[in-house]
C-alpha cells in the first residue's frame, strides 16, 4: 500500500501547485488593470483550472487515506 500513499501524496502536491498557479494567474490579471468585462472573462477561465486543481488534490488525499486505512 506504500505506492497508494506515495502516489496520493504526489497527486496532492500536484493539486497544491495547481492552486498556487491559479493564485499567480489571478494576481497577474488584477495587476494588469484590465476592463471589468475582460477581467471577468479571464477569471472565469481560471475558475475551471481552480476546480481541476482542487479535484486532483482531493483525489490525492483520498488515495492517501485509503492507503493508510489498508496498510
Amino acid at each position: 500500500m506504500q505506492f497508494v500513499i506515495w502516489g496520493g501524496a504526489a497527486l496532492t502536491i500536484l493539486g497544491i501547485f495547481g492552486l498556487l498557479g491559479c493564485i499567480w494567474i489571478v494576481l497577474g490579471i488584477k495587476r494588469a488593470n484590465l476592463p471589468d468585462a475582460e477581467a471577468r472573462a479571464k477569471m472565469q477561465r481560471v475558475v475551471v483550472l481552480n476546480m481541476a486543481a482542487l479535484a486532483v488534490s482531493f483525489l490525492g488525499l483520498m488515495a492517501v487515506l485509503v492507503g493508510v486505512i489498508l496498510a
